[in-house]
């Protein structure tokens, strides 16, 4: 008799998403003052970092409008984890300096997405 053995749950996730989650990410990073690397860390992280990477995936909800699921799978995270994250940065946005931090964020992450697409691949004709 063979065993069954379940895959786990995946779903996929294009490169353009990820793209979008580590801009979203290395900007939060930025404006915490939190290293991008400590971020990603897949164990636990200090409460700073954490709150850093919860304002990232918050970042890209709202910025983006993607469901949560969609911003979990980004990160590489589970959906309740993106829940959490959400729900807290909406909680802090009841702070004034918190908020106006993410409205410039949110408007920066929005102007870089608006930037038209270059083919860095194909030569311009400027020379090199």
């Amino acid at each position: 008799m063979e065993s069954y053995r379940a895959e786990p749950y995946r779903v996929p996730v294009t490169e353009g998403d990820r793209i979008r989650a580590d801009a979203a990410l290395h900007l939060a990073a930025y404006a915490f003052g939190v290293p991008a690397a400590e971020m990603l860390r897949r164990e636990r992280v200090r409460p700073r970092a954490c709150r850093a990477r919860w304002s990232a995936m918050y970042l890209a909800h709202v910025s983006f409008g993607w469901p949560l699921e969609r911003v979990a799978h980004a990160f590489g995270l589970n959906r309740a984890t993106a829940s959490t994250a959400c729900r807290w940065a909406e909680d802090e946005r009841d702070h004034d300096k918190y908020d106006a931090v993410m409205d410039g964020l949110e408007a920066s992450l929005r102007a870089i997405s608006e930037l038209p697409a270059v083919d860095l691949s194909v030569a311009s004709g400027g020379g090199r």
